[in-house]
Protein backbone atom coordinates (compact mmCIF):
# COMPACT_ATOMS: atom_id res chain seq x y z
CA UNK A 1 0.00 0.00 0.00
CA UNK A 2 1.36 3.38 -0.95
CA UNK A 3 1.76 5.83 1.85
CA UNK A 4 3.60 8.98 -0.82
CA UNK A 5 1.49 9.95 -4.04
CA UNK A 6 1.73 7.81 -7.82
CA UNK A 7 5.42 9.86 -8.13
CA UNK A 8 6.83 8.07 -4.80
CA UNK A 9 5.00 4.59 -5.70
CA UNK A 10 6.74 4.70 -8.90
CA UNK A 11 10.16 5.26 -7.82
CA UNK A 12 9.88 2.43 -4.57
CA UNK A 13 8.88 0.16 -7.59
CA UNK A 14 11.38 1.17 -9.95
CA UNK A 15 14.28 0.53 -7.28
CA UNK A 16 12.47 -2.37 -5.85
CA UNK A 17 13.25 -3.75 -9.54
CA UNK A 18 17.29 -3.64 -8.92
CA UNK A 19 19.33 -6.92 -7.23
CA UNK A 20 19.82 -6.54 -4.02
CA UNK A 21 16.63 -4.41 -3.27
CA UNK A 22 13.25 -5.05 -2.21
CA UNK A 23 10.17 -3.50 -1.80
CA UNK A 24 11.42 -2.81 2.01
CA UNK A 25 14.68 -1.23 1.04
CA UNK A 26 13.47 0.27 -2.26
CA UNK A 27 10.64 2.59 0.36
CA UNK A 28 13.71 3.07 2.52
CA UNK A 29 16.11 4.36 0.00
CA UNK A 30 13.34 6.54 -1.17
CA UNK A 31 13.01 7.72 1.72
CA UNK A 32 16.53 8.71 2.42
CA UNK A 33 16.47 10.32 -1.41
CA UNK A 34 13.52 12.15 -0.73
CA UNK A 35 14.60 13.44 3.15
CA UNK A 36 17.63 14.31 1.80
CA UNK A 37 16.30 15.81 -1.70
CA UNK A 38 18.95 18.47 -2.09
CA UNK A 39 22.28 16.64 -1.33
CA UNK A 40 20.97 13.37 -3.03
CA UNK A 41 17.99 13.15 -4.95
CA UNK A 42 19.19 16.29 -7.83
CA UNK A 43 22.50 14.79 -8.01
CA UNK A 44 21.51 11.03 -8.29
CA UNK A 45 18.64 12.80 -10.94
CA UNK A 46 21.71 14.75 -12.77
CA UNK A 47 23.72 11.73 -12.98
CA UNK A 48 20.98 9.41 -14.42
CA UNK A 49 20.13 11.53 -17.01
CA UNK A 50 24.34 12.02 -17.94
CA UNK A 51 24.44 8.04 -17.81
CA UNK A 52 21.85 7.52 -19.80
CA UNK A 53 23.90 9.72 -22.72
CA UNK A 54 27.48 8.45 -22.02
CA UNK A 55 27.56 5.01 -21.26
CA UNK A 56 27.92 2.21 -24.01
CA UNK A 57 28.95 -1.12 -24.21
CA UNK A 58 32.31 -1.99 -25.52
CA UNK A 59 32.19 -2.88 -29.60
CA UNK A 60 35.25 -5.03 -28.75
CA UNK A 61 35.09 -6.95 -25.39
CA UNK A 62 31.18 -6.21 -24.43
CA UNK A 63 32.30 -3.94 -21.30
CA UNK A 64 30.17 -1.24 -20.03
CA UNK A 65 32.15 2.41 -20.39
CA UNK A 66 31.97 6.12 -21.48
CA UNK A 67 33.81 4.65 -24.18
CA UNK A 68 33.89 2.55 -27.06
CA UNK A 69 36.64 0.58 -27.26
CA UNK A 70 36.31 0.91 -23.30
CA UNK A 71 39.19 2.03 -21.38
CA UNK A 72 40.60 -1.48 -20.90
CA UNK A 73 40.57 -2.52 -24.43
CA UNK A 74 42.35 1.11 -24.80
CA UNK A 75 44.86 0.72 -22.61
CA UNK A 76 48.43 -0.08 -24.51
CA UNK A 77 49.96 -1.97 -21.43
CA UNK A 78 47.46 -4.53 -21.99
CA UNK A 79 48.49 -5.00 -25.69
CA UNK A 80 51.64 -7.43 -25.26
CA UNK A 81 49.47 -9.62 -22.04
CA UNK A 82 48.44 -12.44 -24.76
CA UNK A 83 45.95 -13.51 -22.08
CA UNK A 84 42.04 -12.88 -22.58
CA UNK A 85 39.61 -13.60 -19.71
CA UNK A 86 36.33 -14.56 -20.45
CA UNK A 87 33.58 -13.47 -18.07
CA UNK A 88 29.94 -13.91 -18.01
CA UNK A 89 28.73 -11.11 -17.07
CA UNK A 90 30.06 -7.29 -16.76
CA UNK A 91 30.18 -7.55 -13.03
CA UNK A 92 32.59 -10.32 -13.05
CA UNK A 93 35.02 -8.17 -15.50
CA UNK A 94 35.12 -5.38 -13.09
CA UNK A 95 35.40 -8.26 -9.63
CA UNK A 96 38.34 -9.61 -11.63
CA UNK A 97 39.75 -5.83 -12.10
CA UNK A 98 39.15 -4.81 -8.20
CA UNK A 99 41.50 -8.08 -7.58
CA UNK A 100 44.41 -6.71 -9.53
CA UNK A 101 44.68 -9.69 -11.98
CA UNK A 102 47.09 -7.80 -14.19
CA UNK A 103 47.40 -6.08 -17.50
CA UNK A 104 45.00 -8.56 -19.29
CA UNK A 105 41.91 -8.39 -21.37
CA UNK A 106 38.50 -9.25 -21.41
CA UNK A 107 35.42 -10.63 -23.40
CA UNK A 108 31.92 -10.45 -21.85
CA UNK A 109 29.62 -13.21 -23.06
CA UNK A 110 26.78 -11.42 -21.77
CA UNK A 111 25.46 -14.51 -20.34
CA UNK A 112 25.61 -18.39 -20.60
CA UNK A 113 24.32 -21.20 -22.50
CA UNK A 114 21.21 -22.32 -20.72
CA UNK A 115 18.33 -24.46 -23.39
CA UNK A 116 15.62 -24.55 -20.47
CA UNK A 117 15.87 -20.95 -20.75
CA UNK A 118 16.23 -20.76 -24.69
CA UNK A 119 19.87 -19.74 -24.19
CA UNK A 120 21.65 -20.91 -27.19
CA UNK A 121 25.26 -19.93 -28.65
CA UNK A 122 23.93 -17.39 -31.04
CA UNK A 123 22.39 -15.35 -27.82
CA UNK A 124 25.73 -14.84 -26.51
CA UNK A 125 28.58 -13.39 -27.59
CA UNK A 126 30.60 -16.49 -28.69
CA UNK A 127 31.29 -15.70 -32.65
CA UNK A 128 32.92 -12.93 -31.42
CA UNK A 129 35.15 -14.51 -28.92
CA UNK A 130 35.70 -17.13 -31.69
CA UNK A 131 37.04 -14.12 -33.89
CA UNK A 132 39.19 -12.51 -31.01
CA UNK A 133 40.90 -15.86 -30.22
CA UNK A 134 44.11 -15.19 -32.52
CA UNK A 135 45.10 -12.53 -31.26
CA UNK A 136 46.43 -14.37 -28.00
CA UNK A 137 48.31 -17.01 -26.46
CA UNK A 138 45.77 -17.72 -23.29
CA UNK A 139 42.36 -17.82 -23.11
CA UNK A 140 41.25 -17.97 -19.15
CA UNK A 141 37.43 -18.86 -18.68
CA UNK A 142 36.05 -17.65 -16.07
CA UNK A 143 32.55 -18.36 -16.10
CA UNK A 144 31.04 -19.55 -12.30
CA UNK A 145 31.29 -22.95 -11.61
CA UNK A 146 27.16 -23.57 -11.94
CA UNK A 147 26.20 -26.14 -14.44
CA UNK A 148 25.37 -23.35 -17.37
CA UNK A 149 28.58 -22.12 -16.54
CA UNK A 150 30.12 -25.32 -17.20
CA UNK A 151 28.68 -26.44 -20.32
CA UNK A 152 29.25 -22.98 -21.36
CA UNK A 153 33.09 -23.88 -20.87
CA UNK A 154 33.09 -27.28 -22.49
CA UNK A 155 31.35 -25.39 -25.63
CA UNK A 156 33.82 -23.23 -25.94
CA UNK A 157 36.66 -24.80 -25.35
CA UNK A 158 35.17 -27.48 -28.08
CA UNK A 159 34.84 -24.26 -30.32
CA UNK A 160 38.37 -22.90 -29.45
CA UNK A 161 40.06 -26.28 -30.48
CA UNK A 162 42.61 -25.30 -33.77
CA UNK A 163 42.71 -22.15 -32.49
CA UNK A 164 46.56 -21.84 -31.39
CA UNK A 165 45.35 -20.69 -27.94
CA UNK A 166 45.89 -22.41 -24.97
CA UNK A 167 42.48 -22.86 -22.93
CA UNK A 168 42.66 -22.45 -19.25
CA UNK A 169 39.66 -22.11 -16.35
CA UNK A 170 39.92 -20.60 -13.50
CA UNK A 171 40.79 -23.44 -9.81
CA UNK A 172 37.76 -24.46 -8.10
CA UNK A 173 37.77 -25.57 -4.53
CA UNK A 174 38.64 -24.12 -0.97
CA UNK A 175 38.68 -20.40 -1.23
CA UNK A 176 41.15 -18.84 0.77
CA UNK A 177 40.24 -18.34 4.66
CA UNK A 178 37.43 -21.00 4.29
CA UNK A 179 37.27 -23.86 6.66
CA UNK A 180 36.20 -27.54 5.53
CA UNK A 181 33.49 -27.56 7.62
CA UNK A 182 31.62 -24.74 6.03
CA UNK A 183 32.09 -25.95 2.39
CA UNK A 184 29.60 -27.62 0.43
CA UNK A 185 30.56 -31.51 -0.97
CA UNK A 186 30.80 -30.29 -4.18
CA UNK A 187 33.70 -27.94 -3.53
CA UNK A 188 35.70 -29.99 -1.28
CA UNK A 189 35.26 -33.28 -4.07
CA UNK A 190 36.11 -30.45 -6.68
CA UNK A 191 39.51 -28.97 -4.28
CA UNK A 192 40.53 -32.74 -3.78
CA UNK A 193 40.46 -33.33 -7.52
CA UNK A 194 42.09 -29.81 -8.45
CA UNK A 195 45.20 -30.66 -5.23
CA UNK A 196 48.59 -30.03 -6.03
CA UNK A 197 52.08 -30.41 -5.30
CA UNK A 198 53.43 -28.16 -2.40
Amino acid sequence: MASGGPEIEQLIQLLARLPGLGPRSARRAVLQLVKKKEQLMIPLSAALDRAVEAVRSCEVCGNIDTMSPCSICADPRRNDSGMLIVVEDVADLWALERAGVGAVKYHVLGGVLSPLDGVGPEDISIEALLGRAHEFREIVLAVNATVEGQTTAHYITDRLAGSGAKVTRLAHGVPVGGELDYLDEGTLSQALRARTEI
